[in-house]
């Protein structure tokens, strides 16, 4: 069976990270989480006492990272996929609110970008992968077999976060939480590298409406029947 670079691309709340791994699952398929990658440039810039503004010293950081290949993924636990750094497991620690902004911040800068660039390609070649982020199908794999842009209405995916927030025990403010939401969609599309966009040749996907369920079952077939055209073309060369 062919194997192809799945690309789920879209703004934060749309539920990408629920949907990658349960399509992977069901596709057979190994999830890549790029995010996570951005979240933990961001935790070790933390912990060293690096501003997220400090585009120089962030980039230094993430370029050890990506030197040492300090960052490993681990099989998906209670919904999510475990990411260690140099054998820490960090899973927990990269999921925060304030590890959300910051990888916001630190995705923007060039520096960190290039870094983190080979690693992405390295662990997705080969196929039977997905990968989930603001801009996969655009830049990291433009030539990926499938491509999904996931999206949802600012109030919906606003709602989503502070669930997520709640089923955790945080205390949060339901209204800063759609405010973050907002300000975080004007930094993604905003920036001048890699923007969040929707790739030319991605399938729209809009989940206010959907339930996850109806999300994944429709990812799933659409990409078996790319992977069937994939794999007539192959036959006829």
């Amino acid at each position: 069976m062919t194997e192809l670079v799945v690309a789920i691309d879209g703004p934060a709340g749309a539920g990408k990270s629920t949907v990658t791994r349960r399509v992977a699952e069901a596709l057979g398929y190994t999830v890549v989480d790029t995010g996570a990658l951005y979240r933990t440039v961001a935790l070790e810039a933390e912990r060293q006492g690096v501003s997220w503004d400090d585009a120089a010293r962030v980039s230094a950081v993430a370029e050890a990272l990506a030197a040492e290949s300090a960052i490993r993924f681990g099989p998906t636990q209670g919904g999510l996929t475990r990411v260690f750094v140099r054998g820490e497991d960090v899973s927990s620690a990269i999921r925060s609110n304030q590890m959300s902004q910051g990888a916001s911040k630190v995705s923007a800068i060039p520096g960190v970008r290039d870094a983190l660039l080979t690693m992405q390609r390295t662990l997705g070649a080969g196929g039977g992968v997905v990968l989930e982020g603001r801009d996969i199908g655009t830049v990291v794999f433009p030539d990926a077999g499938a491509k999904f842009f996931l999206t949802a209405s600012v109030e919906v995916r606003a709602e989503r976060r502070y669930q997520e927030h709640v089923a955790r025990g945080d205390a949060i403010d339901r209204e800063r939480i759609r405010q973050e939401v907002a300000e975080r969609d004007a930094r993604d599309t905003g920036r001048p590298v890699a923007p969040l966009r929707q790739a030319s040749d991605a399938i729209l996907v809009d989940s206010s409406g959907m339930s996850i369920d109806d999300v994944v079952a429709f990812i799933v077939a659409q990409v078996r029947l790319l992977e069937a055209a994939q794999g007539a073309n192959e036959a006829t060369r």
